[in-house]
């Protein structure tokens, strides 16, 4: 039988070690307990019927039988001796003395410590007694004992004891592994936290760690913390490195573009000018790769979470339907937005990459086809959604699509570079969503899922 998730999960694992471990050290404590208890019953028992029985050899062997029948009748009538059993028969087994009417069968005429059952003289029931049989050097046997019945209902009462101990051990054992479970689960879960905001872009935290504690957790929170130090160090580093590479290198882009434009104005040969209008559009899209991929590595770095703004998700599709609707006229598709939601998001990043996938569905969608955009939102997602009636992409092909600088044939034509799906997908990761490919039925669905708590309102 396969078990729910939570039950297999090292929560429930750990809880079930516990409360076992717990059980387990109760019952063998009680079971040692009730043993040694047993043990000391039966030594008491059986060092009386010892002594008994050395006093009554001792005293055959200074008076002879005819004074051990006297110390046998003394003892067994004496103060102290309501628990003491003594049979002494003649060699053919006639009785000579003692409480005990027969010699029991089943005990030899030198026997150690045996427990058996007899009645003694004026008792109407029988009685558990412990007895060692001694033979003597007349041929005279000596049978002495002492009842345990007390014994043995000290011995059920402590059974009796333990089986209520251990039902209350139960709920004791189950208090103490909720107990521990949620010690360790609390130090734990304070560091997945930390993990889950340093992931949505708060790099400056670092686990708690309580002073004068050297323990587990106390060095793996120390190894997180070093290592969020220097995830921060990287971050930051990367931050300076894509500013200054990107003023860097757009810099000489953008002057390259000017000197083209001017070069066009001022040429008038044909062949030189398409030569300048391939090289300027060459000079463009170089340009536009190297802002996308600057900004897709500073998006996936967690960089402009600081700038998320409550923003109508609604009134954006509907702007972006304005702006594209006169080009969407011109190639003759249909340009329609519906739906409308608030959400807490990066508002130039969420437009940029709602502005790829419409300029995408452009490029790809059918003859006289649609492209729809909506949001929508629900109890555990805020979705939106760019759809066309093109090709699409096949299932197999999407993670591929996803990746930057990603060029699929025949579902995408020349011109791209690839960067489109990439910098989508990674503004959802920025949002702590996703991406999601789909079949339109005909063409693709994509869309852009992030989390309920991206809502506003």
């Amino acid at each position: 039988m396969i078990l729910p998730a939570r039950l297999r999960s090292s929560t429930a694992r750990f809880f079930a070690l516990v409360f076992v471990l717990q059980l387990i050290s109760g019952t063998s404590l009680l079971l040692f307990v009730r043993h040694n208890i047993g043990d000391e019953l039966e030594r008491n028992s059986r060092t009386l019927v010892t002594a008994l029985r050395d006093d009554l050899v001792a005293g055959y062997a200074q008076e002879g039988s005819r004074g051990l029948r006297q110390l046998i009748a003394a003892r067994i009538s004496g103060t102290g001796s309501r628990d003491a059993a003594v049979l002494l028969d003649d060699p053919v087994g006639n009785h000579l003395a003692g409480n005990i009417e027969d010699w029991p069968p089943p005990i030899p005429f030198n026997a150690g410590w045996r427990v058996v059952t007899l009645y003694r003289v004026g008792r109407a029931v029988p009685e558990q007694m412990g007895v060692i049989a001694t033979k003597l050097p007349d041929n005279t046997h000596l049978l002495v004992g002492h009842v345990i019945e007390d014994d043995l209902r000290v011995r059920r009462q402590t059974g009796e004891a333990m089986i209520a101990a251990l039902l209350l051990a139960v709920p004791l054992a189950l208090l103490g592994a909720i107990v521990a479970t949620r010690v360790i689960t609390v130090r734990v879960e304070r560091i997945a936290e930390t993990a889950r905001r340093v992931g949505v872009g708060k790099l400056s935290l670092r686990v708690p760690v309580e002073p004068g504690v050297n323990d587990a957790f106390a060095d793996l929170a120390d190894t997180i913390n070093l290592m969020l130090g220097r995830i921060e160090t990287l971050v930051t580093e990367l931050r300076v490195v894509t500013d200054s590479l990107a003023h860097d290198l757009r810099s000489p882009l953008t002057r390259l573009s000017a000197t083209i434009d001017r070069a066009t104005r001022e040429t008038r040969d044909e062949t030189a000018l398409s030569a300048l209008e391939r090289v300027g559009s060459e000079a463009d899209t170089l340009l536009a790769m190297l802002t996308a991929a600057l900004q897709i590595s500073r998006t996936e770095a967690g960089i402009g979470r600081d700038r998320f703004v409550a923003t109508d998700l609604g009134q954006m599709i509907e702007d972006l339907v304005e702006v594209y609707g006169p080009l969407a006229e011109e190639r003759g598709f249909a340009l329609v937005a519906r739906g409308h939601a608030r959400g807490i998001v990066h508002r130039e990043l969420i437009g940029q990459a709602l502005a790829n996938l419409v300029d995408n569905a452009m490029k790809y969608a059918g003859p006289a086809g649609a492209i729809r955009l909506s949001v929508a939102a629900d109890a555990q997602t805020l979705t939106i959604a760019v759809d066309d009636d093109g090709p699409g992409i096949p299932e197999a092909q999407r993670g591929e699509a996803l990746r930057r600088f990603g060029r699929l044939d025949p579902a995408r034509q020349p011109g791209g570079a690839g960067l489109g799906l990439a910098l989508a997908a990674a503004v959802a990761r920025l949002h702590g969503g996703q991406l999601e490919l789909g079949d339109n039925r005909p063409g693709l669905s994509v869309r852009l899922i992030l989390p309920a708590a991206q809502r506003d309102g």
